[in-house]
């Protein structure tokens, strides 16, 4: 175990003395009675969970809360924040009115209880609908049962408690904004079980999952000792930056109090340090998005969270060993801050991108990562999209998201809402060697294995008599050769006469394998995997 150290996010109180300083003599924050922002029109309430509703009003100030027949009362605190917990209520696509009242009175309309979905990650889960090329999609775009919340990008320094945004309902003009992925989960899951679906989209491109997570996780979780202690380096000289400031700041202070007394322009105050690990710069690494963008969601009731993520995080093999630990994290805090042990986490394994290659051994690219992410399946509660069959060669953000987030409502029917959908492609569970022989067995088989062919967004189409392509196969001497594969019943067997005793075999397991093409009868592709760790 590492030795214990600070949590606690020390650089940011004094960021907090300069804050303080130019807030002050701001005028007061308007005393009306206020709603945060999840709870506006055209909302989506979480059905059959205590439900927390907040905002702000005048400190003292009564506060009562309606909505579907349940009532509740508070008083605002001494900061104007207030919060009340209405009781669980069943799913309903009836339009209701949510009513605050205090010294005035604030009502949501067209409000409606159903499932709540936290759809977060990088820019594959943030582009939108309208960017897929399928204007059809969205002509056909009205389901007055799905509605849309898109969180405000903020990286922030500090967690916060607030954030922007406002829902929509899915309506022609509406839906171009929508998330691709998030709309294409929610119709399917609306479609299949008639309840209201709301998508809570808290999505920035180019991010890692370090952004996503909160200091204190990365700072304390073992495994992640070799991020932390960069961490906390850049933490420590960032310290010495901000007290080596704080004479300026000082300075700067009596300076513009005697401007503003002698009714002269006050003059800018001096140049902080940026908060460390590059928050600021163009390609943010880590804390601040769960300050800005997931700390200002809690403790809303949700019903469960997709995530697309990885492309900034896939680079070498020590990161995508820790990548495993770093999504463990991330899911334990999620559940303990939306107050569900057991929420339901399913996330997207990367797309095919850039040229493919021919080497057997593969292991170029994002390969390493994907197998990272199928070893993610190991957490409780979790399930797994491949999206290897959907990617583009050229762009890294291929534009059909409806298989996407399909697969991804796959996922929930089967092991959230209990329908008896195969949620899956095929998993590798084991290798058996026999002779010359490298059985491969899977889980998920969908009622078997078959060679598939996927073309554009239509449904896999079987290939009878056809060529299993990307296995490879390898003895202890670690040559990989191209194997000959056929499926036996529900397993693959590998062959190659140059490896008369296999001891390992790979599918997929490049940046693009294409060409890979086993696929279960459910129509799903098997996940790319390798059964060695060399």
């Amino acid at each position: 175990m590492p030795p214990s150290f600070p949590v606690a996010p020390r650089p940011l109180r004094s960021c907090g003395l300069l804050v303080a300083i130019l807030l002050a003599g701001a005028p007061p924050a308007r005393a009306a009675v206020t709603l945060a922002p999840f709870f506006g029109d055209h909302a989506v309430l979480q059905r059959d969970r205590p439900l927390p509703v907040w905002g702000r009003a005048r400190p003292g100030e009564r506060v009562a809360v309606r909505f579907g027949g349940a009532a509740a009362e508070t008083v605002a605190g001494a900061d104007g924040a207030w919060s009340v917990e209405l009781p669980a209520l069943p799913a309903s696509s009836e339009p209701r009115d949510l009513v605050v009242v205090g010294d005035d009175t604030v009502v949501a309309r067209d409000v409606v209880v159903g499932d709540v979905w936290l759809a977060s990650g990088q820019s594959n889960m943030d582009w939108s609908l309208g960017g897929c090329d399928a204007p059809e999609e969205i002509a056909a775009a009205e389901h007055p049962g799905i509605r849309h919340f898109r969180v405000t990008m903020h990286f922030a320094a500090a967690p916060q408690r607030e954030c922007g945004g406002a829902w929509q309902r899915c309506t022609p003009e509406h839906a171009p904004g929508f998330s691709a992925v998030g709309y294409a989960f929610a119709r399917r899951v609306h479609r299949d079980t008639g309840v209201p679906v709301g998508i809570l989209l808290s999505s920035v491109g180019g991010t890692n999952i370090e952004c996503w997570m909160r200091q204190e996780t990365l700072l304390g979780t073992p495994e992640l000792e070799p991020f932390a202690a960069l961490m906390r380096a850049a933490l420590e000289t960032h310290d010495r930056e901000l007290r080596a400031a704080l004479p300026a700041v000082e300075a700067w202070t009596r300076a513009a109090r005697e401007a503003e007394g002698a009714g002269r322009p006050v003059p800018l105050p001096p140049a902080m340090p940026p908060f460390p690990f590059g928050e600021q710069a163009h390609r943010p690494r880590c804390v601040t998005l769960h300050n800005g963008m997931i700390e200002p969601l809690l403790p809303l009731a949700i019903r469960g969270a997709i995530w697309y993520q990885g492309e900034s995080n896939a680079g070498g093999p020590m990161e995508c060993a820790q990548y495993v630990a770093k999504q463990r994290a991330l899911v334990a805090d999620w559940r303990r801050f939306f107050r569900d042990p057991d929420l339901p986490f399913y996330f997207v394994q990367l797309a095919a991108w850039l040229a493919p290659t021919d080497d057997p051994a593969g292991g170029d690219g994002w390969a390493a990562f994907r197998d990272a992410q199928r070893l993610c399946l190991a957490i409780p509660g979790t399930g797994m999209a491949s999206a290897i069959d959907v990617g583009d060669a050229d762009d890294i953000h291929p534009r059909n998201k409806f298989d996407v987030g399909e697969r991804l409502a796959l996922a929930a029917l089967a092991g959230t809402y209990g329908r008896g959908v195969e949620s899956s492609g095929p998993l590798f569970r084991r290798l058996v060697i026999a002779g010359n022989v490298a059985r491969v067995e899977f889980d998920h088989l969908g009622g078997g294995l078959m060679v598939g062919r996927k073309e554009g967004r239509a449904p896999v189409a079987e290939v009878p008599g056809g060529t299993l392509a990307r296995f490879a196969i390898a003895g202890a001497d670690r040559r990989w050769q191209w194997a000959d594969a056929r499926i036996a019943g529900d397993a693959v067997e590998c062959t190659h006469p140059s490896v008369p005793e296999p001891v390992a075999v790979r599918y997929a397991y490049s940046m693009n394998p294409a060409g890979a093409n086993l696929y279960n009868r459910a129509g799903l592709p098997a996940s790319p995997f390798r059964s060695d760790d060399w």
